[in-house]
Formats: structure tokens, sequence, C-alpha cells
């Protein structure tokens, strides 16, 4: 940063102009993102007070958690070390398990029929569910 003074009449100063270095927009790196991301995402912590001490906006601070949660940026190893991050895992061997029935339904066996009801079935279905079972029998 530059200041130009400029005295005239040699008393004192009529005009302080002060000229700042370029006005570019600053590139983060994706780690630094995250990192940003992460910090706003500890209990406690405002996104405003995070997003003014990295010099950035907080709605550029939301759109970077968005991208955290999306996957699209990572959080660096030192972070997700931390207390509060806890790591997903996804066990899908329930996907492919057996179905498993609860204690409350009702199995029926007729010869070879098997007949299975629901604790929620009243007796008229299941007075015709037998009958049913009885004449497929015979």
């Amino acid at each position: 940063m530059g200041v130009h003074l400029d005295g005239s009449g040699g008393v004192g100063f009529s005009r302080l102009e002060v000229i700042e270095g370029p006005t570019g927009r600053r590139r983060r790196t994706k780690a630094e993102r995250a990192r940003i991301a992460a910090e706003s995402m500890m209990p406690g912590v405002k996104v405003a007070d995070v997003a003014r001490k990295h010099g950035t906006t907080r709605w550029q601070v939301y759109d970077w958690r968005k991208q955290l949660r999306k996957g699209n940026l990572v959080v660096p190893d030192g972070v997700a070390a931390l207390p509060i991050f806890a790591e997903l895992v996804v066990d899908d061997s329930a996907v492919h398990a057996p179905v498993t029935r609860g204690a409350s339904d009702l199995e029926i066996v007729v010869g070879d029929v098997v007949i299975r009801a629901g604790a929620d079935a009243d007796e008229g279905q299941l007075t015709r569910a037998i009958r049913a079972a009885r004449a497929a029998a015979s």
C-alpha cells in the first residue's frame, strides 16, 4: 500500500491519498476451503466469525460447507482426526439379510399349504384363508 501526501503551502496537508494493492480474488486450494468449512462446523462456532477471520464472505463458507457435504471437498487428515468428525461406514449386509418376522406373526400349516398372517389380520381373513387352503389340499 502506498501513501501520497500533497501539501500546499508547506504548513499542513490538504489531501491524503491511500492507494491499495491489487484487488483481485484470492485463490484458495481445496484443502484450505475444506479446512475453513470444517472449522465453521465446530460446535459453538459462527459462520460469520469464521468468514471474517479468513477474509471471505459467510455465503462463500456456506457454499464450501455444501461442497464438503457432497464430497467435492475432502477434510484434511488433521481436521478429520478431531473428535467432532466420525467416519461413516455403510454396512449394506443388512440389505441382503433375510427378512425376519416379528414374534406376533402367525403361521398356519394346512397340509402342504402354509398360511402366514400378520398381527393385524382379522378373524374373517384368517377363516377365508384356512377354508381356501383346505379346499386346495383336498
